[in-house]
């Protein structure tokens, strides 16, 4: 869960729209083929969002199930109180198996080896295990091979014959999903289908069969099975630009992550800025300092590039983003002169304002939204809003007050 320091949300702030969020949730659901269900997946903290605040919000909105990619995560929020489905599914070896039988958790299994861990554990816990199978058809990463997965079938099956364990789902996931029309895409759908049906074959009856995630929920109505799997979509970011902006969907950016001035003065003509004095002042100037920095998770790459909005125009990092902080050029004239301590500098959010969007950070940094939005750190406080009735919910990374 997000965790928070006693500092000053007027330093710096991720603002949480969990109304953004919900309404994500419907739009999505709303785009899922007949009898497709929806699940939330907030892994790494929602995406930096916070898990907790997210997934109460998308839960009553409607998501069915909850993801998460380790079972740290996902216990954390059984710990919380969360009762919905969980599936959690980056597994290693020694892990604590045993309690996710207890809490009741869908385990992913895709080797021989966790398969072993996993039904011991539900014989250790007295209990039967909730396991999915996961093939990879194609990724190249997590899975079991198409070459092992008649043995793998078969070793689970056994076991459901024993009562250790129910195979509840079978599932994949996309490599290329984001860029529209690549042939891999349809090709794992097939395999997939292939491997689907040898399971069903030999006696696995699955809950949920499942490959789609976010793009292909936007874009692969033949992929959403019975339950598609949304990520960065849910939190109002478009997967990849070649799909189109959020509001082509429906989305809303959740997250606005905004600090205040901390210092404004004026400079004289080459006056170098920052570290390595890659930028210098091409002429006299007053230049605004914004108390964010890359240990705020402000990604260094951006140097030189990051937009900012401040005092009605957005400016460009001026040099080298340092560790706690990074500066302006705020340049000359009225708007400038406007600009004074504790003013509000947005370095992203949903756009409606003329602030710059987590995708143009992205754009900026040459890596994707998911990362910026990820990347936040803890000392930045999460500060829940709904702006459906403009209530604030609280600061803290279980959205009900600082330090908790």
């Amino acid at each position: 869960m997000t965790g928070t320091v006693p500092t000053s949300p007027l330093r710096g702030r991720a603002e949480i729209d969990l109304g953004a969020l919900r309404g994500n949730v419907r739009a999505l659901r709303a785009r899922l083929a007949p009898g497709a269900g929806l699940m939330a997946v907030v892994k790494s903290d929602a995406y930096g969002h916070g898990a907790l605040p997210c997934a109460r919000a998308a839960l009553d909105a409607g998501a069915a199930w909850l993801g998460t990619a380790t079972p740290h995560e996902a216990l954390a929020l059984r710990d919380a109180g969360i009762r919905a489905p969980i599936l959690c599914w980056l597994w290693t070896p020694g892990d604590p198996w045993r309690e996710g039988v207890e809490a009741g958790l869908d385990m992913s299994v895709s080797a021989m080896w966790a398969l072993r861990e996993v039904t011991e554990a539900a014989r250790e816990a007295g209990r039967t295990a909730r396991i999915q199978l996961k093939a990879d058809t194609g990724l190249g990463r997590n899975g079991c091979q198409p070459a092992d997965w008649p043995e793998l079938v078969a070793a689970a099956r056994a076991a459901e014959v024993a009562g250790t364990v129910r195979v509840t789902g079978l599932w994949s996931h996309f490599a290329c999903a984001d860029e529209p029309g690549h042939p891999s895409t349809a090709a794992q759908l097939e395999v997939f289908h292939e491997l689907v049906g040898y399971a069903e074959k030999a006696g696995i009856e699955p809950e949920v069969r499942h490959i789609a995630n976010s793009p292909a929920a936007l874009t692969l109505p033949e992929s959403h099975f019975d339950l598609v799997r949304t990520g960065i979509a849910l939190y109002g970011i478009s997967p990849s630009p070649e799909l189109g902006v959020p509001a082509d969907f429906g989305l809303r950016p959740v997250m606005t992550l905004a600090a205040s001035v901390a210092l404004v003065k004026r400079v004289p003509e080459g006056h170098g800025v920052s570290y390595g004095h890659r930028y210098r002042t091409p002429a006299e100037t007053t230049l605004g300092l914004i108390p964010l920095g890359y240990a705020d998770g402000v990604p260094r790459h951006a140097s030189g590039r990051g937009p900012v909005l401040v005092g009605g125009a957005v400016r460009r990092v001026a040099g080298r983003i340092a560790m706690d902080q990074f500066v302006v050029d705020l340049g000359t004239g009225p708007d400038a002169d406007a600009v004074q301590e504790g003013a509000p500098a947005v370095l992203f959010g949903p756009g409606d304002n003329g602030e710059p969007t987590a995708a143009d950070w992205a754009e900026a940094a040459d890596t994707i939204a998911y990362e910026i939005v990820t990347r936040i750190g803890p000392r930045v406080p999460r500060v829940y809003v709904d702006a459906a009735d403009g209530h604030e919910e609280g600061v803290g990374g279980d959205g009900r007050g600082a330090g908790r």
